[in-house]
């Protein structure tokens, strides 16, 4: 270790609700602590489908960066945890192939040497921050790293979604869904929506109507400058808000939402020899190799 860990470096560790992915976070907790490393554990907290503010639980500042061992929810999980911290994060993937996740588990323990050594970089990740105000009041503010989805329940009708951008009345979507995506977002539901695949280094934001009525409505790519203001039209039940696939409120027509370029980004992990294409090209399956 560098000279640079006189002082105790403590990282977080938050692992996915699995015996496999619990049993090597175990040693590689041990490993760590015999290197003098202090180890902050999140505790397992399962998706929440109704926002509270009262379950945020934000992880301590001062880590030198946080850990994360398992696929795409674990690291969303790991992100909300951060929040608006610049505390850097590398993702372990165990099982299928995420696209958050920057290793593979046989990598583990040389890649968690080289970020002790201060031997990575990090590629900053840009969020969204989404306000939602209820009769001129903020009743909701969160980051998101992939999206923002508003959704209708099943048996519900068509929602009208009325859109803004800048303040200049875009179009009423009458679909199932709008999702509103980061270019870290563009390879998530947006993607299985019909969306475009978007370089994380790209500045900008995605606009994805799910199963649209009106199929000249296509997904709309805009600047990361853009401000998004969102309006139900008529007065639907069981529509839902929902935040990184990880919380969600109802919301009614008496809501609007405003979605913009976060102010901080996730800060993530790169190591040496991983490319973004060659992530991109396993999971979705294309000719040229796999990672």
């Amino acid at each position: 270790m560098s000279k640079h860990s006189l002082k105790t470096i403590k990282i977080g560790l938050v692992v996915k609700k699995d015996l496999k992915a619990e049993e090597k976070a175990n040693e590689l907790e041990k490993w760590l602590i015999s290197k003098k490393v202090e180890v902050i554990r999140k505790e397992y907290l399962p998706p929440n489908p109704m926002f509270s503010d009262k379950i945020k639980r934000t992880a301590p500042s001062g880590l030198f960066c946080v850990l994360v061992l398992g696929g795409d929810g674990t690291f969303l999980t790991a992100v909300r945890w951060i929040g608006d911290q610049s505390i850097p994060v590398l993702g372990i993937k165990f099982g299928e192939v995420g696209f958050l996740a920057e290793i593979s588990e046989d990598s583990l323990f040389d890649a968690v040497e080289a970020v002790l050594e201060n031997r990575f970089s990090t590629s900053p990740r840009m969020r969204l921050l989404v306000k939602v105000f209820r009769n001129n009041k903020e009743i909701a503010c969160e980051s998101v790293l992939n999206d923002v989805v508003i959704n209708k329940g099943t048996l519900a009708r068509l929602a009208h979604i009325q859109t803004y951008i800048n303040d200049h009345y875009l179009t009423t979507y009458r679909a199932d869904g709008l999702i509103i995506a980061t270019p870290t977002g563009s390879t998530a539901y947006s993607l299985a929506a019909g969306g475009p695949v978007i370089h994380p280094s790209v500045p900008a934001i995605i606009m994805t109507p799910i199963c649209p009525f009106t199929l000249t409505n296509r997904p709309l790519i805009i600047p990361d400058t853009s401000s998004i203001k969102i309006k139900l039209e008529k007065p639907l039940s069981n529509i839902m808000l929902t935040f990184d696939g990880q919380q969600g409120m109802k919301i009614n027509r008496k809501d609007t939402l405003v979605i913009q370029k976060g102010l901080t980004p996730i800060n993530m992990i790169t190591v040496p020899g991983q490319d973004y294409f060659d992530v991109l090209k396993t999971k979705l399956r294309w000719s040229g190799g796999r990672v």
